[in-house]
């Protein structure tokens, strides 16, 4: 039962991360709906990746930061939903 619940919140985390890197390819203003949306996910994903990001340096405009994130909390829940 935890393990289907960190499976859960995992995917549920991965999707928000996704959604902040598709954000992030198109300019919001801070007068948009879509500006609170921009805010919520970076302030529920940016306690992950800015450890990260102090970590790897930046490679030009690719955030490895959000590939390490992504790609390692894909491992971890491929571990734990088998």
């Amino acid at each position: 039962m935890l393990a289907e619940l960190l499976c859960n919140l995992i995917t549920i985390y991965l999707v928000v991360l996704a959604a902040r890197a598709v954000l992030s390819w198109f300019p919001v203003r801070p007068d948009s709906p879509v500006a609170g949306i921009a805010r919520v996910l970076v302030t529920v994903t940016e306690p992950v990746l800015e450890p990260l990001r102090r970590v790897i340096p930046p490679a030009g405009v690719i955030d490895l930061s959000f590939l390490v994130a992504f790609f390692g909390l894909s491992i971890i829940r491929s571990i734990i939903c088998r």
